[in-house]
């Protein structure tokens, strides 16, 4: 069955899971997440980290309502660490919500707690083991059979609580259906591996009494026994410890990463005779991934624990150690490694090409360079997860349009600061290098208000012609502003030559036009002289010819 199930649409490639996960467990390809699940722990931590809830455990309310519809006799094994998430109540209180949900009955998994600590208390008095550690973690012990195999047989040969538990209401009701209700992902994984029917988180829990309208009750817990409720605090189970043997040094680790640390000096031999409490959550099962996804308040939910607890254990019929015996094995993941060339060839493509490059930053999820070039020929990582690299290679892609571009480029924050220019436009504005104006105030290259109309009025301006003083230039220019980060990106295109032959030939177009005046002035003058002759010549001979009809007319009378 697959725990944790990722929504790929809430997945934002953002890394943060890969960089809490303690031993990488999870594949990016295609800038989406998965987990690879034969590495993986199941501690839980990507699904309290993922800040877009892109990874979701495996719900198993409906198989449960499944079987609490067919009338099984269902039988609930419940964390002692409930009273955590459900402040306030009692186990009573809360055994009554769960037979209204269905259940036949519900018992405390401290009962199997109580055998459990009881069994160690056998082992640390035969003395025979040089390291013990403790094996109620599932995640702790996943971590020891995939990572630390060598170190297997330092896992107590015990069952974890819940299989204690639930094996034991499973011989008191041979025909009952067991559910294991708990804050943690990796009791599903044990669960389904051991024939516990379900497990159920709290969350898991809460829903199911929401959509069946049932309040759990408030009420102060009562009884006199209960020692083992302290097992999901930090050290809790050795408290509950009362017989040690002195030969052994005791002492607890919690978060799966001082885990790690611890496993490490044991391996390396610097660890001997002791007996160590190991959970894979920092303050034990009470501050679970499901307690920190939504309820992380570490102090109260110890303080809620601790009230609970009582000094004598639960009255139980202890099993015999082959009954509640375990056996953990090796399981260690299937992995491929490089060689060192290979290992070269992928830094070198993640622009690693001297040690220099190898920033180890970490952005990526990985602690090195290194592991990440291991992880890439693994194909759990892709090359432009190293965000450095991608940022240079960005900056360098851009760099290249911008400086080969022939228009002059400026990038104006709303402070009015340069944070950009390209060559064409130091040419044009006549700036020596970029280092003279990144940072500084507009004003001191070019006048800024077309800058402050377009911040102002929030429209662009487009194609607009001006002549610079400040460069002795002609530029056109188009400023339009980004409505996210409210910079402003100038375009200027050189103009000046344009603009001088333009005026060249309105200038030429002007001593044309004064020419053709002159001209037309001096012919309409001639042609009005020429007028002038022609007018008098007309008119004499106009006299001449009226008088001799006159005197035709008179001699003809």
């Amino acid at each position: 069955m697959e725990f944790l199930k990722f929504n790929k649409s809430n997945c934002k490639n953002c890394y943060k899971c890969i960089r809490h996960c303690p031993v990488k467990s999870i594949r990016f390809s295609g800038n989406l997440a998965t987990v690879v699940m034969d590495e993986c722990i199941l501690c839980g931590q990507c699904y309290v980290v993922c800040p877009q809830n892109a990874k979701n455990i495996a719900d198993e309310c409906e198989m449960v309502n499944v079987l609490l519809r067919a009338g099984s006799k269902v039988i609930a094994s419940v964390a002692p660490s409930y009273v955590a998430y459900f402040n306030g109540t009692s186990f009573a209180a809360l055994e009554r919500a769960l037979k209204k949900l269905g259940f036949f009955a519900a018992e405390e998994t401290a009962i199997g707690a109580t055998m459990v600590k009881t069994e160690y208390e056998n082992i640390v008095e035969q003395g025979n083991r040089d390291v013990i550690i403790t094996s109620c973690c599932h995640t702790v012990n996943l971590l020891v059979e995939k990572y630390y195999p060598e170190l297997v047989s330092c896992l107590a040969p015990v069952m974890t609580p819940m299989r204690a538990h639930c094996a034991d209401i499973r011989r008191r009701y041979p025909d009952a259906k067991t559910v294991f209700i708990g804050p943690c992902l990796s009791k599903k994984d044990e669960a389904e591996r051991d024939g516990i029917d379900a497990a159920l988180t709290f969350d898991e829990l809460a829903s199911m009494f929401e959509k069946s309208n049932i309040t759990v009750e408030q009420e102060a817990e009562t009884g006199d026994e209960g020692l083992a409720r302290l097992f999901p605090t930090d050290g809790g189970i050795l408290k509950t410890m009362r017989r040690k043997n002195p030969d052994y040094t005791y002492f607890s680790v919690c978060g799966v990463e001082n885990c790690k640390r611890v496993l490490d000096d044991i391996r390396s031999g610097g660890i001997h005779r002791c007996f160590i409490e190991m959970s894979s959550c920092v303050g034990s099962c009470a501050g679970g991934p499901i307690m920190e996804k939504g309820r992380n308040t570490p102090l109260r939910n110890y303080s809620s624990v601790l009230h609970s607890a009582r000094e004598k254990d639960f009255a139980v019929a202890q099993p015999s150690s082959d009954v509640i015996a375990a056996e953990y094995a090796c399981a260690i993941p299937a992995k491929v490694m490089p060689s060192e060339a290979e290992i070269t060839e992928i830094m070198r493509k993640m622009g690693k090409f001297k040690p220099e490059d190898e920033l180890n930053c970490g952005t990526c999820g990985y602690d090195t360079c290194r592991a990440k070039a291991i992880a890439v020929y693994q194909g759990k990582a892709e090359y432009d997860m190293c965000l450095p690299h991608l940022m240079e290679k960005s900056e360098r892609f851009t760099n290249t349009i911008l400086d080969n571009s022939p228009n002059g480029i400026l990038v104006i924050n709303d402070c009015f600061e340069i944070q950009q220019i390209n060559r064409a436009a130091l040419r044009m504005l006549n700036v020596n290098t970029r280092i003279d104006v990144l940072g500084e105030q507009l004003i001191r290259i070019i006048d800024p208000t077309d800058f402050i109309a377009v911040m102002d009025t929030h429209r662009r301006i487009v194609n607009k012609r001006d002549y610079y003083p400040e460069c002795g230039k002609y530029l056109e220019l188009t400023i339009v502003q980004d409505n996210v980060s409210k910079n402003m990106i100038a375009f200027f295109r050189d103009v000046t030559e344009e603009e001088s032959a333009k005026r060249s030939r309105a200038e030429f177009s002007r001593q044309t036009v004064e020419t053709a005046d002159k001209v037309v002035e001096k012919q309409l003058r001639i042609v009005q002289e020429i007028a002038s002759l022609l007018g008098e010549t007309a008119a004499e001979t106009k006299i001449a010819l009226t008088k001799l009809k006159e005197s035709i007319a008179d001699e003809n009378n």
